[in-house]
C-alpha cells in the first residue's frame, strides 16, 4: 500500500503546508486523547492537502471551464474550513471542557483560530464576488492564501498537540473507566457527525478526496472506518453533483494518490512557479 506519495514527480499535496504526522504512528499510545487527536489529525492533513492542491494550482488554471470548476473546489475547500472550525467551537470544544472538568483548555486554540480566520474570509470574498471566471487571478488567490499560511499551518498542527497533551491532565479520565468511554464517544460522535452536517455533495466528497491511502505506510487506508460500498457512494453518487470539481483533488476515490490536474504538462519549474532563463538552452 506504501507507495510513492507522488506518483508524477512534480510538486503534490505534501507541499507548501506540511503535514501532520499522527500521534498513533509517532508514539504508538493508544489513550483516549492520542487517538482523538490522531483522527482530528487525519481531518487536518485532508484540510492541509486541500490548501496545498489549491495553492499549486491556482497559476495554471486557464479556459472558462475548468476555472469554474476550481473556484467550486476552492469554495468547498473554504466550507469545510469554516464548518470544522465552527463545528469545533460551538460542540467539540465545550463538550471536553465539561468531560474534564476544566475550564479555559482551549484558550491557546481560540486565539490560534482568529489569526487566519480574516485571510480565510478574504479567501472566500474574493472567489464569491467575482463577476466572470474570466477576471479569475491565481497569483491574486495564492497572494491571498500566503497572507494567512503561516498560521493556518501554526494552528492545524498545535491543535493535535494540544489534544494529545490532554492525556496528561490531573482530570484526565483513566484507562477503561466510564468517563474515558464517555470521552471516546465524544470525540467519535463529533468525528462522524461533522463531516456530514457539513455538505454530503461538497465537503464529504473533498474530504475524501484528499485523504492519502499510503500515507505513514497505509496505516489509515481505511479511515475513515466505512464500509467501502458507503465510501463508493459518497465518493460518487454524492460526489457527482459537482464532478468537475474533484479533478483537482490530490486523491483518487480509493485514496491513491494522482498527479494534481493543472500541473500535467507543466515542465517541473513552472509547477514549482520558478522562472525560468529564456537565454540559456
Amino acid at each position: 500500500m506504501a507507495q510513492p506519495t507522488n506518483p508524477a514527480g512534480k510538486p503534490w499535496a505534501d507541499q507548501p503546508c506540511s503535514l501532520i504526522k499522527t500521534p498513533q504512528y509517532e508514539t504508538k499510545k493508544d489513550d483516549i486523547f492520542t487517538k482523538g487527536a490522531t483522527h482530528m489529525a487525519l481531518l487536518h492533513n485532508s484540510v492541509l492537502r486541500g490548501f496545498n492542491t489549491i495553492y499549486l494550482q491556482a497559476p495554471h488554471v486557464k479556459d472558462e471551464q475548468e476555472i469554474t470548476d476550481f473556484m467550486g473546489y476552492c469554495l468547498a475547500w473554504h466550507k469545510f474550513v469554516a464548518s470544522h472550525h465552527d463545528d469545533e467551537e460551538r460542540e467539540l470544544f465545550p463538550a471536553v471542557e465539561g468531560v474534564l472538568n476544566e475550564k479555559g483548555l482551549w484558550e491557546k486554540t481560540h486565539q490560534e483560530h482568529q489569526s487566519f480566520l480574516g485571510g480565510l474570509s478574504d479567501f472566500e470574498t474574493y472567489l464569491g464576488t467575482l463577476d466572470s471566471p474570466y477576471l479569475f487571478s491565481g497569483a491574486e488567490l495564492v497572494r491571498i492564501m500566503d497572507s494567512f499560511r503561516e498560521p493556518f499551518v501554526n494552528h492545524f498542527h498545535s491543535e493535535i498537540a494540544t489534544i494529545a497533551n490532554f492525556s496528561t491532565l490531573p482530570n484526565a479520565p483513566a484507562p477503561g473507566s466510564p468517563e474515558a468511554d464517555k470521552t471516546a464517544a465524544t470525540f467519535k460522535a463529533w468525528g462522524k457527525k461533522t463531516l456530514i452536517k457539513a455538505g454530503m455533495t461538497d465537503v464529504v466528497p473533498f474530504c475524501l478526496l484528499n485523504m492519502d491511502a499510503t500515507y505513514e505506510d497505509g496505516m489509515w487506508a481505511n479511515w475513515p472506518p466505512m464500509p467501502g460500498p458507503i465510501r463508493w457512494m459518497m465518493v460518487n453518487v454524492f460526489g457527482s453533483w459537482n464532478w468537475g470539481w474533484w479533478r483537482y483533488a490530490s486523491c483518487y476515490g480509493n485514496g491513491m494518490p494522482r498527479p494534481l490536474y493543472a500541473l500535467q504538462g507543466l515542465k517541473e519549474d513552472e509547477a514549482e512557479g520558478k522562472e525560468t532563463d529564456k537565454g540559456e538552452l
